[in-house]
């Protein structure tokens, strides 16, 4: 008998004390049909893990940093398959329909494709060129709702302890055994951050940053680099 998708779904978070509740009321279903939901919390000094606590399977502390997080929780997940999905992202209705059809394929990972949650013109083109750049390249990023089987996850040792790009730095390794499966029926990210620091203030930092690192910048100073910019749009 064929072994049957058994999934994992980890998520790291940081201070969402305000949201973690009703995302992770949105995946009970995950957990009704018998898969686990993982939340790996960086340290949060506002409640979060306790507020998630009764909504998911484990609650584990990781260190600061999605990394180290993502990797905290996949080292303790039972599925076969490691789904890693951030806070502020909504998954499909058919989400689990199609990870079956990944399951039984030939392919080691995938994503989904994405789409912002606000209701500009602008949110939808970028998602557009993020989805398109996703196909042509291969490469994934965090927003998309990566998933892996998990004993090539493993493997292959995990996301790389960098403070940034770890996605990237990810699909380009996981490229090496196959490409991904793109997932077309996309996942819902909230366009908060967007909206607060500018859209295009979000989209010039981030193709700037990917630049910089294409071009060999270190993800420390890239993170650096991002962090001063982000305290500056948030002033």
């Amino acid at each position: 008998m064929s072994e049957s998708l058994s999934l994992s779904v980890v998520v790291p978070v940081w201070r969402e004390a305000a949201s973690i509740q009703p995302f992770l009321k949105s995946l009970q279903q995950v957990r009704e049909e018998g898969h686990e939901v993982i939340v790996v919390d960086g340290g949060s000094d506002d409640g979060t893990a306790e507020l998630a606590a009764p909504w998911c399977d484990q609650v584990l502390i990781g260190g600061k940093g999605r990394a180290l997080q993502m990797n905290v929780g996949a080292e303790a997940a039972q599925g076969n398959v490691l789904l890693f999905l951030h806070a502020d992202t909504v998954l499909p209705d058919s989400a689990f329909e199609h990870l079956q059809h990944f399951f039984s394929s030939r392919k080691q990972w995938g994503r989904f494709d994405v789409q912002l949650s606000g209701q500009r013109a602008l949110f939808r083109v970028v998602a557009w060129f993020m989805n398109r750049r996703s196909r042509l390249t291969g490469i994934a990023t965090g927003d998309q709702a990566m998933f892996v089987r998990t004993s090539v996850f493993r493997a292959v040792q995990g996301f790389a302890p960098i403070p940034l790009m770890e996605d990237v730095e990810l699909s380009k390794r996981l490229c090496s055994l196959s490409g991904p499966y793109c997932i077309g029926d996309p996942v819902t990210t909230d366009s908060r951050r967007w909206e607060q620091r500018g859209a295009w203030r979000t989209i010039f930092l981030m193709w700037r940053l990917r630049w910089r690192y294409w071009r060999g910048e270190s993800p420390e100073s890239l993170a650096a680099a991002y962090r001063v910019d982000v305290r500056h749009a948030d002033r």
